[in-house]
């Protein structure tokens, strides 16, 4: 396994994967993926949908038998070890539901007995944020609250690794936050977190390395902010659009590459002093360079430049295997 899938150092893996396969007929859906998670990390796995992030989640948690390939969770095989497995590993599932009239506290009581060391229900529903929410129905949650329960049975075994599947999926902006805080303090408590995710920023504020999958296979692994950097080729700069004039200047420059419409703005790229360039041009044309701004490169941009399609793929730009199958 490459330097590039290992965990920082200093931090033993806890999950290693190598050269996993699977295939649902003749769609692969995960091909020769290999990474390594190391305790107290939170190790992101990004793609489209349909990229194989959910299979290879599964493969890990011992939901689904891979075609080729070995992982090993806490010293463990996930389907040979799967009871011993079972306590040590919680699992958030990417389209779980309970019944509609069950009550929270009624969830996690029927939750726990299935563990040796269950946690506390009350303690637990207090730290995330349900203890008024006991006897409320599931189907009179809000969607934050029915990721808080979901996080919560994925916890209720005090387990050493959660998995959590594209968890704020959905969500408002204020519950997404919330949850990333969630996420914070259950790594705190010494939870190792694989966390799949669509979001970019999501994986840029919350994860210590990701895995971009594209098509099943893995196509950059590392720190968010290293695979960023890497996107940066070049400089890029953001103003109030200048009218058609100003374009008609700024798109003259032996400097600019690119000037693309964003909303009220214009994004400049180019190489070299782009800012300077471009305020003592619109200065010499007689024009004011409003709220001029840099900008980096983003795990967005990495990703994006990292999967991109051939403009002849088709209308279905979002490319990659067909949406993968539920668990059984």
């Amino acid at each position: 396994m490459s330097s590039a899938a290992t965990p920082a150092a200093g931090a033993p893996a806890v999950i290693t994967v190598e050269h996993l396969r699977k295939a649902y007929g003749t769609t692969v859906a995960v091909d020769d993926v290999s990474f390594s998670v190391g305790r107290g990390e939170i190790f992101g796995i990004l793609g489209r949908n349909g990229a194989g992030k959910t299979t290879t989640v599964e493969c890990v948690s011992g939901l689904r038998v891979p075609d080729a390939g070995a992982v090993r969770v806490l010293g463990l095989e996930p389907r040979q070890d799967r009871e011993e497995l079972h306590e040590r590993l919680g699992v958030q599932l990417q389209q779980g539901a309970l019944p509609p009239k069950l009550r929270v506290g009624e969830a996690i009581d029927l939750y726990a007995p299935f563990y040796d060391r269950p946690a506390d229900a009350a303690k637990l529903l207090d730290r995330l944020g349900l203890a008024g929410k006991r006897g409320s129905y599931w189907r009179a949650l809000s969607g934050g609250q029915k990721q808080r329960l979901s996080i919560a049975l994925a916890l209720v075994g005090q387990p050493e690794v959660a998995v959590l599947d594209e968890l704020t999926t959905g969500l408002d902006p204020e519950a997404r936050r919330e949850t990333w805080e969630l996420i914070d303090g259950v790594r705190d408590s010494g939870v190792t977190i694989v966390l799949v995710t669509h979001f970019m920023d999501e994986a840029e504020r919350l994860c210590d390395r990701v895995a971009l999958i594209d098509q099943g296979r893995i196509v950059a692994l590392g720190k968010p902010a290293q695979l960023a950097g890497q996107a940066a080729t070049g400089r890029r700069v953001r103003l109030r659009a200048p009218g058609q004039r100003g374009e008609q200047v700024l798109r003259a420059l032996p400097e600019v590459s690119a000037v693309e419409h964003h909303g009220p703005d214009v994004v400049v790229a180019g190489s070299g002093n782009l800012v300077t360039v471009i305020v003592l041009a619109l200065d010499r044309a007689g024009l004011v360079a409003g709220d001029v701004r840099t900008e980096t490169g983003n795990l967005e941009d990495a990703f994006l430049a990292l999967t991109a399609r051939p403009a002849e793929s088709g209308a279905g730009g979002a490319g990659g295997p067909a949406a993968e199958p539920a668990a059984s």
